[in-house]
């Protein structure tokens, strides 16, 4: 396995912990994170979704209150 190989199965697995974490987080805990997205839509859901796969540890973080606001 390549240099090339490697890379792409870490940014695989990276990209499926992020999908999870974000659908998850979106659809059970973002209610109780931010208040001002009480009752979001759909489509808000939706927009919102890359950035939190992209961004999930910093997400997980401030969620476990390890990471500065």
């Amino acid at each position: 396995m390549g240099a090339a190989d490697l890379f792409l199965a870490a940014m695989a697995v990276y990209l499926a912990a992020g999908l999870s974490v974000a659908v998850w987080f979106t659809a059970f805990r973002l209610d109780r994170f931010d208040p001002a997205a009480q009752g979001a839509g759909v489509w808000f859901r939706i927009l919102i979704l890359p950035g939190l796969a992209a961004l999930w540890p910093i997400v997980v973080a401030r969620w476990w209150g390890k990471a500065p606001s």
